[in-house]
C-alpha cells in the first residue's frame, strides 16, 4: 500500500508541474471501434428526410475542430439559446441545488461542453465537500481537456481527484462500467450526476438514453441533474421559429457541418445545410438539420476507412438532432424513464411579441427504480 501511495503522490506532482498543463485521462472503450460505427452510419441508404446517412450524437464533438466551432458557437451573439444558458444557470443551479444542501456529493458530469456549469457544481459542492472527487465523462478527448480546465479555474481541486473518463455513455455496457469505476473511486458515498446543455434532445431515443442512465448509474443516495431546452408552445408556427434560432447562427452551421468536413472529403455548401423541424409526438418540436445533395447530380463521399459511398442527388446527411420540449412532454419523458422528479426550475429568454417562449429547465431526479429504492408514482401517460 506504501509504494501505491508514493506512486500516486508522484503522478499527482508530476500533474502539478506549473510548466505544462497536463490532462489525465481514462479511455474506457477501443477508439477504432468509433471508427467503424461513424463509417456504418455514413453508408445507410438513400433518405430525402435525414433518416439514413448522419452522424450520430458524440461524432458531432468529436475531434479538435468539432470542438473548437463549439466553442465559438456557444459565444455567437446570433445563436443566443446557448450563450443564455449559459449565463442564467448560476441562478438555476442555486435554486434547484438548495436541495442538495447537508449532504457531501462527489461529481460526475456527462458531457462536459465548454466547462462553465461544471464549474458553478463544483463551486458549490465544494462548501460540503472540499475533498470531492470530479468525474468529467465525454465521448471527445478534446472536449475533456477543455471542458476541465474551465471546470476547475481557481477552484484548488488537487490533481488525484479529478479522474475523466473518454467515454460514449449512450451504450449501455459503458454506463454499466462507469458504475463500477464510479462505486471503487467514492464507495457508498452520494454522487450528483449531470447530464446538461439540452444533450439529451440530441439522441434519436431520448427517453431510453434517459431511463439506462437513471436506471443503471443512480444508487437510492444518488441524484441526476438534468437540463433541457423548453418551449411553451407546440405548433407549426412555435417549429418553424426554433429552427430559425439555429438558423441565424453562422457559427452553429459551422460547427453542425464540422463533422462530416473532418471524417470525409465532402465539399462544403452552406446554403445545402437545412433545418427541418416539427411537432414531435405533442411532447417537443423536434429539429434535424441535415445536408441535402442539391448539385443536380451524383456524388461520391470518401468515408474515413479510405472506402466511398455513393451520394446521390437529393440524398441527405443528418447532422445533428435537437428538440425543445414542453412541461408535459418532460412529465411524460419522466414517467416512461421511471425516474423520480425532486426539484424543477425553468429560465425563459426574451421573446418577441407573438413569439414562442423558449428556455431552459433544469430538473433533480432521483432513481425510481423497484427493489430497495423510491417506487415512482403512477404513470398517468399509460
Amino acid at each position: 500500500m506504501a509504494v501505491r501511495e508514493q506512486a500516486v503522490q508522484r503522478l499527482e506532482g508530476a500533474l502539478a508541474d506549473p510548466g505544462f498543463s497536463w490532462t489525465l485521462c481514462m479511455v474506457g472503450e477501443d477508439q477504432s471501434q468509433k471508427f467503424s460505427q461513424l463509417t456504418g452510419e455514413l453508408r445507410a441508404p438513400f433518405s430525402r428526410t435525414g433518416d439514413g446517412k448522419r452522424i450520430s450524437s458524440g461524432f458531432s464533438y468529436w475531434g479538435v475542430e468539432s470542438t473548437v466551432a463549439w466553442v465559438h458557437a456557444c459565444s455567437d451573439l446570433f445563436y443566443p439559446v446557448m450563450r443564455e444558458s449559459i449565463e442564467s444557470f448560476t441562478r438555476r443551479w442555486q435554486q434547484i441545488g438548495s436541495g442538495l444542501e447537508g449532504q457531501r456529493y462527489h461529481y460526475v458530469s456527462l458531457g462536459t461542453g465548454t466547462g462553465h456549469k461544471d464549474h458553478t457544481v463544483l463551486e458549490r459542492l465544494r462548501r460540503n465537500h472540499p475533498d470531492l472527487c470530479y468525474i468529467p465523462v465525454d465521448v471527445s478527448p478534446e472536449m475533456l481537456r477543455l471542458g476541465q480546465r474551465e471546470a476547475l479555474r481557481n477552484l484548488g481541486v488537487p490533481a488525484g481527484s479529478v479522474v475523466p473518463v473518454q467515454l460514449d455513455f449512450s451504450a449501455g455496457q459503458n454506463v454499466m462500467g462507469l458504475r463500477r469505476l464510479v462505486e471503487r473511486l467514492v464507495g457508498d458515498e452520494p454522487v450528483v450526476y449531470s447530464l446538461l446543455g439540452n444533450t439529451l434532445a440530441n439522441f434519436e431515443d431520448d427517453t431510453a438514453l434517459l431511463a439506462l442512465l437513471t436506471g443503471q448509474l443512480l444508487r437510492p443516495q444518488d441524484r441526476f441533474m438534468l437540463e433541457v431546452a423548453s418551449t411553451d408552445r407546440l405548433d407549426e408556427d412555435s417549429a418553424s421559429a426554433a429552427a430559425r434560432e439555429y438558423r441565424a447562427s453562422p457559427r452553429f452551421g459551422e460547427f453542425v457541418t464540422s463533422a462530416v468536413m473532418q471524417y470525409t472529403d465532402l465539399q462544403i455548401d452552406m446554403e445545402s445545410v437545412s433545418f427541418d423541424a416539427a411537432v414531435e409526438d405533442d411532447r417537443a418540436l423536434l429539429v434535424k438539420v441535415v445536408y441535402r445533395n442539391r448539385t443536380g447530380g451524383q456524388l461520391r463521399l470518401t468515408l474515413p476507412d479510405r472506402s466511398s459511398v455513393e451520394f446521390p442527388d437529393e440524398d441527405t446527411i443528418r447532422l445533428l438532432t435537437t428538440r425543445k420540449y414542453s412541461r408535459a412532454g418532460v412529465d411524460k419523458m419522466l414517467a416512461d424513464a421511471e425516474a423520480v422528479e425532486v426539484g424543477r426550475t425553468g429560465s425563459g429568454f426574451n421573446a418577441a411579441f407573438g413569439e414562442p417562449q423558449f428556455g431552459m429547465d433544469l430538473v433533480l431526479l432521483q432513481s425510481g427504480a423497484t427493489g430497495n429504492r423510491p417506487v415512482p408514482p403512477p404513470n398517468p401517460f399509460r
